[in-house]
């Protein structure tokens, strides 16, 4: 709790970052310069909630919106906190599957570079400093071990 003083806390509507997986093991990263540190990221596809949204609603609207994927089987990847320092903002993690192609629909203020690449290569770049994004990184390595969890029960299954 500490001695009182003065403390600013943001507040936020949820966050939504999206995990795509197609059944090559591929994934889509989103490149786009952030005005708050002045450069270009890859991220995964990700924005903000909507008053009254469900999560899941808001995890596929995201994805439409800026790679144009659409998603027939969404897994939770839990939650986290992005920055608890200074706001509220939870994120809610997903991993999407059984892709469909279509048309994006970014924000007019936004302006994305899209990029389809092995899923392998994005926790490569997430472990490597490549992808700085704290909800990118939490994201990658969290659907990096579902599939290995996936990996091991058909393994078990199996036997």
């Amino acid at each position: 709790q500490g001695n009182p003083g003065i403390y600013g806390v943001v507040e936020t509507a949820p966050a939504i970052g999206v995990v795509p997986l197609d059944d090559e093991l591929c994934t889509w990263l989103v490149g786009q310069f952030r005005y708050a540190i002045g450069r270009f990221t890859w991220e995964i596809p990700e924005g903000g909630g909507r008053p009254g949204e469900a999560v899941e609603d808001g995890a596929r609207r995201e994805l439409r919106e800026e790679t144009g994927l659409r998603a027939a089987r969404l897994t939770p990847l839990g939650t986290m906190q992005t920055s608890n320092c200074f706001t509220d903002e939870i994120a809610h993690l997903f991993l999407a599957e059984q892709l469909t192609p279509g048309g994006s629909d970014p924000d007019p203020t936004e302006e994305l570079e899209v990029r389809r690449l092995p899923f392998a290569e994005a926790c490569e770049m997430a472990g490597n400093g490549e992808i700085q994004d704290a909800m990118s990184i939490v994201a990658l390595y969290r659907a990096e071990a579902v599939l290995r969890e996936r990996r091991l029960e058909a393994d078990d299954s199996r036997t």
